[in-house]
């Protein structure tokens, strides 16, 4: 079982492959990203709790739900001693049951990309704001542990302007749900876990 009570770095390569659920909704999490609170300039409790951040603040394994660029909704798992400020950025996944409802949240569009960036990830697993705070066990959300360890790479994080260089980002490698990095040179500072 997944101890969601250590840092972000360590929870998120454990997420890959693992399910989570709502709303009629799996996605298979193909992609993360890490969230260092204080000791990370990108993460939004850096700077310490504010009443949008405090869900990261714990206990861990609940959500942290919020509107990125004032329109998509985002979702984290926090991770860490409650107190601390850490979570996983559910970045990218592979919609393996509820697809109707999710082609219906997302419209039309190639499978690959239902949950693809996270924005996309929250409109198809049906996130909202009320989830904000909510468990990732139940009732609301399911999250169930991978069966099998998948390959996983790790690099640099996507869209951030702070902490660039820090390799926080995990993902399956060659997977078509995994987000592309558009505008980026190839990553050679990847590597396999």
């Amino acid at each position: 079982m997944i101890d969601f009570g250590q840092p972000a770095n360590i929870v998120a390569p454990l997420l890959l492959g693992a399910t989570i659920s709502h709303a009629g909704v799996t996605i298979r999490i193909t992609e993360v990203e890490a969230y260092l609170g204080a000791s990370d300039p990108a993460s939004h409790t850096y700077r310490g709790m504010t009443r949008r951040n405090i869900a990261m603040f714990g206990p861990p394994a609940r959500l942290y739900v919020y509107r990125s660029y004032g329109i998509h909704l985002a979702g984290n798992i926090v991770c860490a001693p409650e107190g601390v400020g850490h979570a996983c950025l559910l970045r990218a996944g592979e919609v393996i049951d509820g697809i109707p409802l999710a082609l219906q949240r997302r419209g039309q569009m190639p499978f690959h990309r239902l949950a693809q960036g996270p924005g996309n990830f929250g409109a198809a697993l049906g996130l909202s704001l009320e989830l904000n705070k909510e468990s990732i066990y139940g009732p609301l959300v399911q999250f169930t542990e991978r069966s099998a360890v998948p390959e996983i790479v790790r690099g640099t994080r996507i869209g951030i302007s702070k902490n660039t260089e820090a390799k926080l980002r995990f993902w399956i490698p060659n997977h078509a749900s995994v987000s592309a990095r558009k505008g980026y040179p190839p990553q050679p500072d990847q590597h396999r876990e």
